[in-house]
């Protein structure tokens, strides 16, 4: 039996991840995928606003390019941005490797912070709302050896994860704990979205 979605108005997700949009889809919302094409900078210093803007700046860029298939319309557009940080250096997705391991190897048997950053982009009544909000969890990774990390990077999961690791996938043998919101870990705090959208009467 098809279920009605959530969400009483269009949703546009700025983001290419699968991960996104498969937490997207199992909260029961209905969306359109069009990725962000800009290329990103910020020039906040603490991982909280990092997220944040970049979130912003992904669904800004999104919003400008539909916003003419809305003429009248109400519509709403989501960008998200994870990152991970260990001791106040921000890891962001590896460029090879070697990089990926230098990562891991850094996390092993230390407890760092993801932090998701979320931006909603709201025309209603022709007027663009803008708000946005982070989420923090803490994970502790077990102590990993460097056949494990080499064993674990070999299958390229690592290459298009923001510390070089997926919470969900095959490193999930080497996760020794999590407080917070393990599917802010995946890459969308999808229970506050949830919540924040119901606020605008979104759902």
């Amino acid at each position: 039996m098809k279920t009605q979605p959530l969400n009483k108005i269009p949703i546009t997700l700025a983001s290419a991840s699968p991960r996104r949009s498969e937490l997207m889809t199992q909260a029961g919302f209905s969306f359109t995928i069009i990725p962000s094409t800009i290329e990103e900078t910020t020039l906040s210093d603490t991982p909280d606003k990092v997220v944040e803007n970049l979130a912003l700046q992904k669904a800004n860029d999104v919003y400008r390019t539909i916003k003419k298939n809305y003429e009248g319309k109400d519509f709403l557009v989501i960008g998200a941005d994870t990152i991970v940080c260990y001791n106040g250096e921000i890891l962001g997705k590896p460029e090879d490797e070697q990089e990926a391991f230098d990562m891991l190897k850094l996390l092993s048997d230390r407890t760092h912070q993801v932090y998701t950053g979320v931006a909603i982009l709201y025309r209603c009544d022709g007027a663009k709302q803008t708000y946005f909000f982070h989420e923090k969890t803490d994970v502790t990774f077990c102590s990993i050896n460097d056949y494990e990390l080499k064993d674990y990077i070999s299958t390229k999961d690592c290459m298009d994860k923001a510390g070089a690791y997926g919470i969900q996938g095959p490193f999930a043998k080497h996760i020794k704990g999590i407080h917070g919101d393990y599917f802010n870990v995946v890459g969308l705090p999808i229970s506050k979205l949830y919540h924040e959208l119901k606020k605008l009467n979104i759902v």
